[in-house]
C-alpha cells in the first residue's frame, strides 16, 4: 500500500473550495484514496473523494494528513493529491 503525508496549506483548512478542489481531483484517481490524520488508524480513514467526509474530517491549516491508496497508480495519484492539499487555494 502506498502512503504519503502532507500538510494542509490552505488558510481555511480542508473546508468548502480547497475540500471540493481535492475531492474532485480524488474521484478521478485510477485507485481508491483513503485520508486521515496523522496518527489515526488505518482502519479510521475516510474516502478522500467525499467532500462530507473531508469537511467532517476538521482538518485545518497546518494538520498533518495521511493519504493511502492500493493498486496500480497509487503512487502517481498520492502524489498527485499531496501537491493539492499543499497548495493555498484560497490565495489564487
Amino acid at each position: 500500500m502506498a502512503e504519503r503525508t502532507a500538510t494542509i496549506a490552505s488558510r481555511v483548512g480542508l473546508h468548502a473550495r480547497p475540500a471540493s478542489i481535492f475531492a474532485e481531483a480524488a474521484a478521478e484517481q485510477p485507485v481508491e484514496v483513503t485520508i486521515a490524520l496523522e496518527g489515526e488508524p488505518a482502519d479510521e480513514a475516510l474516502d478522500a473523494s467525499s467532500i462530507l467526509s473531508l469537511m467532517g474530517l476538521g482538518a485545518e491549516y497546518g494538520t498533518t494528513v495521511v493519504l493511502r491508496a492500493e493498486g496500480d497508480g497509487a503512487d502517481e495519484a498520492l502524489d498527485t493529491l499531496v501537491k493539492i492539499l499543499e497548495t493555498d487555494h484560497d490565495a489564487e
